[in-house]
Parts: structure tokens; sequence; C-alpha cells
């Protein structure tokens, strides 16, 4: 693809050098043969952030399972604005962790928390030593280390508040605390002590993989003893303080979520599968009969959409379950006896050989029926050819024969965990924060990256 270079005098950031700041936009003058263009909508032009004025009248992103070349990109200077030369969207790098407090690396946390906050001004960053920072979402300065919130503490934005962040123990604990990030003082907002059926339960969490609902208010958690042994599940009101409902359990679950509606508990184990239990845990659904790499999104009909990979079906399938519509069983009823939910597959992944490890971000809930989706170390199929989800960051429609987005390319190696692409999009699918190493071979030489996009780039599903 060609690139044209364009100069805004306006573009510099606070405490960036402009001579970092080499703005390249888009053309798509020479796209392949068979690429296929959005059309049909119009979006804003982007009025905050490090890409406000990157998008030239007319650009579109790039639709369809297309895997167009990568070049060779050297790794840019914080808070340089360039083009993908994939996809030719605006990517911007946000932190420098060698000379900010993060240090070792500096990275987005996982798929499934989200990184901005409500009004997408601030961006949560998870550096070494378990410590979580706040960047200026705009600006890309460092604006602070959080104090309270340390390792595995459950930290999530408040859905409407931009300065405010809840937080739990490291590891859960009996409480969940309000911090304010403008003066980092925090303030109890729920105690657990004495309310729970299980009287050597000591820590309340998700094991970090989950969510409350969209609105902040139903929390769904599995209860641990101080020494991890799963004494069983709860569901949690935080707007009324209320125990909505336990359940005892004897497998421990590689997390547990609550759903973006509120309406389901999800716990998801390798030994009993992935299921959707109502908040009083009368009634359950089977989602999948493993645990994989997941989320729980909003469909565009407002249902809870389970969205994961299927490793052990015959093509590698990227699937979704409309919870809602699933039927549901008695929670007492033989797990051994209850059908898996029906699923939608979005695309297969076992091409001719080829595979590819993914993760999964349903949190755009301001978008609904879009999922984040975030490929890595994918496998080349036989004939040597790169399959068309490799190693990038992908918009996918959730419906039958839905539109793909591809945003932008990893341009990272999986060289360990912190390495590994775990994309997360923005509540209005507007900026994607990515972790990468810019393919250094370093498994800790790691930044925080973004892709930003216009409202309604991504357009509204039906």
């Amino acid at each position: 693809m060609f690139v044209s270079v364009i100069r805004f005098a306006t573009l510099a950031l606070p405490g960036i050098a402009l001579s970092s700041l080499c703005l390249v936009a888009p053309t798509h003058a020479a796209a392949a043969a068979d690429t296929v263009f959005a059309s049909g909508f119009e979006y804003a032009a982007i009025s905050a952030g490090p890409c406000r004025n990157f998008y030239p009248d007319g650009f579109s992103l790039l639709q369809g399972q297309l895997n167009p070349p990568i070049g060779t990109l050297p790794k840019p200077a914080k808070g340089q604005v360039f083009a993908d030369p994939g996809f030719d969207t605006c990517m911007v790098r946000v932190t420098q962790h060698d000379v900010e407090p993060p240090q070792t690396f500096a990275r987005n946390d996982y798929s499934r928390r989200q990184p901005f906050n409500a009004d997408n001004s601030r961006l949560l960053v998870y550096g070494s030593g378990g410590f979580w920072h706040v960047y200026d979402a705009n600006t890309l300065a460092f604006y602070k280390t959080l104090s309270g919130p340390a390792g595995d503490s459950e930290v999530q934005w408040h859905a409407t508040d931009p300065d405010t962040i809840y937080y739990m123990p490291t590891n859960g604990g009996m409480n969940i605390y309000k911090l304010d990030i403008r003066t980092n003082t925090h303030q109890t907002v729920a105690d657990f002590n004495g309310r729970l059926p299980w009287s050597d339960a000591k820590r309340l969490w998700t094991k970090s993989e989950g969510s409350p609902s969209a609105d902040g208010r139903y929390w769904g958690l599995q209860a641990e003893t101080n020494n991890f042994a799963i004494r069983g599940y709860v569901v949690y009101d935080l707007q009324q303080d209320r125990i909505v409902g336990t359940r005892s359990a004897s497998v421990r679950p590689d997390h547990t979520s609550m759903s973006p509606s509120g309406r389901w508990f999800t716990a998801s184990d390798d030994t009993l599968g992935t299921w959707a239990w109502s908040p009083d845990f009368s009634q359950k659904k089977k989602l999948h009969h493993k645990s994989e790499h997941s989320d729980i999104a909003l469909g565009a009909n407002g249902h809870d959409l389970y969205v994961a990979i299927d490793f052990q079906s015959n093509s590698g399938d990227v699937f979704y379950t409309d919870i809602d519509t699933c039927p549901a069983v008695a929670a007492d009823a033989d797990p051994a006896s209850v059908p898996v939910c029906p699923r939608t597959v979005l695309f297969s992944t076992y091409l001719n050989g080829a595979s590819t490890s993914l993760h999964i971000s349903g949190k755009a809930y301001a978008r609904p029926g879009w999922v984040l989706i975030s490929t890595y170390g994918t496998r080349r199929d036989r004939s040597g050819a790169a399959p068309w989800f490799t190693d990038k960051e992908i918009a996918v429609e959730l419906k039958p024969n839905g539109r793909v987005y591809g945003l932008g390319f990893h341009h990272g190696g999986a060289d360990g965990y912190w390495t590994e692409n775990q994309g997360a999009v923005s509540r209005d699918f507007t900026r994607i924060a990515f972790n990468s190493n810019w393919n250094t071979g370093s498994a800790t030489d790691v930044d925080d990256y973004m892709i930003q996009l216009a409202p309604g780039m991504i357009p509204a599903s039906q």
C-alpha cells in the first residue's frame, strides 16, 4: 500500500518531542485486488486523542478476511503516530517502560479487562512488580501509579465515572474498594465478612479474568479459603449491597464472571466445562465442554453472547452462543445429561494445516454485536502461506456471515506470556489497547500500543 505524509503543527503531545511525531496517513491507493471496502456509512471526526487529525476524508477500513503485506516497521518512539503498514489504521506507542515508572514492562493487562475509562480519557496499564498505572489516553502522558491495587486485584473501571476504579485485595479478599484516581484515596464499598455460607471462606475474586455486569452493578465471584480451596460461587449486587445468590462448588474453576446484562453468572473450567447460571443459581446452561480463551459480549439485540474458540472441533472454530436463547435446566440436573448450547460459527482457524492462538475482548458494550479478536503464534498452512488471521487485531461482527475488519498487525512475537497479543477494546470501539515487544525477541521488552478509530468506522450491527 502507498502512503502519503501529512504534517500537522498542532499535533505535538505534551512531554513528547515533535520530531517523533511523523504522521503517516493512509490512502488505500494500491489495495489488493480482492480487497472489499466498507461503505454505506459515515463517521464523525475524531475530536480528541493522538489520531484526531489522522484520517483523510473518504477513508474506510478494509473489510474481509485479508492478510495484506506487513512490511518492515522499526519500533516506533513513544508518541509516534503512524499508519499500520497493512491496514492503514492509526497506531501510536503509548508507553516507554524503560524510563517511565512501569520499568521492566508496561502492557495492556488482559483482553477481558476494560483498559479505558468511561470517557476514554484514561488508560490502565499493568507493569512489572504488580503495580497498576494510569496514562492520559489523549496526550499519552504518564498520569500516576495507583495506590491500593496490586497484582491480581480485580481492577475495574467505573461504568460512568471516569475518575473511579473498583478493586479487591491481591488474589482476592473479603472487600471491594472504590478508588478515586485523582486523589489516590479509597473507601470500602462492600464487606463480605460474616455474610457467606462458608465459615472458612477468606477470599472472593474472579481469578482476574472476570468482569462485573456492563453497568458495574452485579459481580460474579468465586469464594475460596486462605489456601485457595474452592468453596462456592457468589453473585453480589453492588448497588443494593446485597448477595443475590450463592452455590457451593467442589471443583475450582479457571475463572468466573458476570455477563454484561447481569442476567447470568458464568464459571469456566476444563473439567466441568463452561456454564451459565441464573443469579439465584436455580437454573444453568452448558456453554462449552472446556474452558478456552473467551469473553462475553452484548449482541445487537441486547442478548449476552459467549464468544470462544473450540480447539477440539474439526476446524478450530471461533464461535458464539446466545446465552439468553439457550434452554435452561434445573441447577441440580446431572451435568453429563445437559446438552451444550447451540452455537454459531464465525470462522475456522484450521485451514490447510494453519492454526492460531487468540484472545477475545467483548468489552465494546456501547457497540453491541462486535468483538475484538487478537491473534498470535499463528502457524502457516501446509503451503507455507500465512492465513488471513495471522497475528493481528480483528473486529468481528457477531452474526452469521458477519463482517470482518482487520485493524492492525500485532508486530510482536510470542516470546512468553507477557508478549501474548491480548488486545482489549473500548466501550465504543474507537480505541484498542494491545501489548507488543515489536519483534525484539524479548519476553519483557513490552510496551502498550493503541489503535484509534473514528466513531462509526465500526458500523452498527443489526
